[in-house]
């Protein structure tokens, strides 16, 4: 199979399955990828060609001997270098971790995918302690965008966003704090899905702000991000954060289709403060799901600010002994946040996490009139790499901290969301929308993401310069 990269984590566990190929043929010819195309990519820190030859190798031995397969047999996968790999130290996209011990277990979402079926090959660049929006890491260098090697990936997830935009991997694992799963979905032309606060267990993965941070799946088919994200639910005693809700699977009616469905364009704050590509792309989303009517959520601007003062605190608290000891260590964009959120009153907080609660409950007066909420991911393109500025509505602004302005809100209070890819004719580089559902409702924003990509208004193609 010389076309494996260019083939869904489905059909290639169907491929095995069938005996069309082996799962060792398609890690080899994976590993054999990575090695040509990371250099220039910079989405891994970590291959594991031993550990995902072995796990080839029982996966075709289970077929000889005709035993049931998972449901993503072979299929290669990556996960961001936070999530715990045995036998690798828990980088967090930093210098310090890097000397830390190598993990003795797995985290709790790569032993899922592996129950599936799935095959870890590596693990992923991404910004210092997934304190970024851009991609680019001080230590490993940036993650550079496969559609143009000039631009950005976004981050924090940034290597997640390379490896499946670049046809590294079908799948890999994020996280999203405030954006770092929609923001790479977006300047990388893929799907990410940011479940529920609470869905997926983050047992065994680095935290950053443990009150707002999700993990979840990319792919470049809404089939391959069902697939992976019902593998990944189930309970875990090593998140107690984690919600006690039972196995809700989304993959079943992925494919049926809108009717019924009352969709809405957000507007007020979501329909400002961005770049005219960035509002053209959530109206041709809109457009195509026929969703005519337009409504706001109230005092977004505030939920946001509140949102950033909640991770600045937080953060800071969570680094407070390595920015003691270890301060030159830092990215010193990264370290100056955190010590600035470390210095902040913790009564901020008190009235930030008030206004949470508020801003929780008029989004969830919305939903009583609305199961889909359409948004835009960025509010541009994919900046060039080493950019720090860029002008939106007539405003000098920071790139790294902005270029969440429209995800922050969402993940503020925790609503599952689907990014998806749009392209416009001539441009080389695509922008994601959100599809955003009310909670636990992950069903409804895929289920709304495959008829767009069904009709074709999104798609997931490779990057040209991978």
């Amino acid at each position: 199979m010389s076309d494996i990269h260019l083939r869904s984590a489905l059909a290639i566990a169907a491929a095995i399955a069938n005996g069309e190929t082996s799962a060792r043929e398609v890690v080899t010819a994976t590993l054999k990828r990575i090695d040509a195309l990371n250099p220039k990519l910079g989405a891994f820190t970590d291959v594991t060609p031993e550990r995902a030859l072995a796990k080839a190798d029982a996966v075709d031995s289970a077929r000889a001997k005709g035993e049931a397969l998972g449901p993503l047999a072979g299929a290669p996968f990556s996960v961001k270098n936070l999530f715990d790999v045995k036998g690798l130290p828990t980088r967090a996209g930093s210098k310090i971790n890097r000397t830390r011990a190598p993990a003795a277990v797995d985290a709790t979402l790569v032993e899922k995918l592996e129950a599936a079926g799935a095959i870890l090959v590596g693990a992923l660049n991404m910004g210092e302690y997934a304190y970024d929006f851009t991609g680019e890491n001080a230590h490993d260098g940036p993650s550079r965008n496969p559609h143009d090697l000039k631009h950005m990936t976004g981050g924090s997830s940034g290597g997640s966003g390379a490896a499946v935009a670049g046809g590294l991997t079908q799948i890999a694992l994020g996280s999203d704090t405030n954006g770092s799963i929609r923001v790479p979905s977006s300047l990388c032309g893929i799907f990410g899905l940011k479940p529920t606060y609470g869905r997926l267990s983050r047992g065994r993965s680095f935290p950053f702000v443990a009150s707002f941070d999700h993990l979840g799946p990319f792919a470049r088919s809404v089939a391959d991000l069902a697939a992976s994200y019902d593998a990944m639910q189930g309970p875990d005693a090593h998140d107690p954060g984690q919600a006690a809700r039972p196995f809700e699977p989304t993959f079943a009616s992925l494919d049926s289709g809108l009717a019924g469905l009352r969709i809405a364009r957000l507007g007020g704050y979501f329909a400002r403060g961005g770049e005219p590509d960035a509002f053209e792309a959530a109206d041709r989303v809109a457009r195509a799901l026929g969703a005519t009517k337009t409504v706001e959520l109230p005092e977004t601007e505030r939920a946001r600010a509140a949102a950033y003062l909640i991770t600045m605190v937080e953060g800071g608290a969570l680094h407070a002994d390595r920015l003691r000891e270890r301060a030159e260590d830092f990215d010193p964009d990264t370290r100056d946040r955190l010590i600035a959120g470390a210095m902040l009153p913790g009564g901020w907080v008190v009235k930030a996490q008030k206004l949470r609660g508020w801003y929780r409950a008029a989004a969830a007066e919305l939903f009583r009139d609305v199961d889909i909420l359409i948004a835009p991911a960025t509010p541009c393109r994919a900046p060039l790499i080493g950019q720090k500025t860029f002008r939106l509505d007539g405003q000098e602004m920071l790139v790294r901290p902005n270029m969440g302005i429209f995800t922050q809100p969402i993940s503020f209070i925790g609503l599952p969301v689907c990014a998806v890819p749009v392209w416009t004719e001539g441009v080389k580089l695509p922008i994601g929308v959100q599809v955003i559902g009310p909670p636990w409702r992950e069903d409804l924003v895929l289920r709304v993401a495959r008829a767009l990509e069904r009709d074709g208004v999104v798609s997931a193609p490779i990057g040209a310069c991978a």
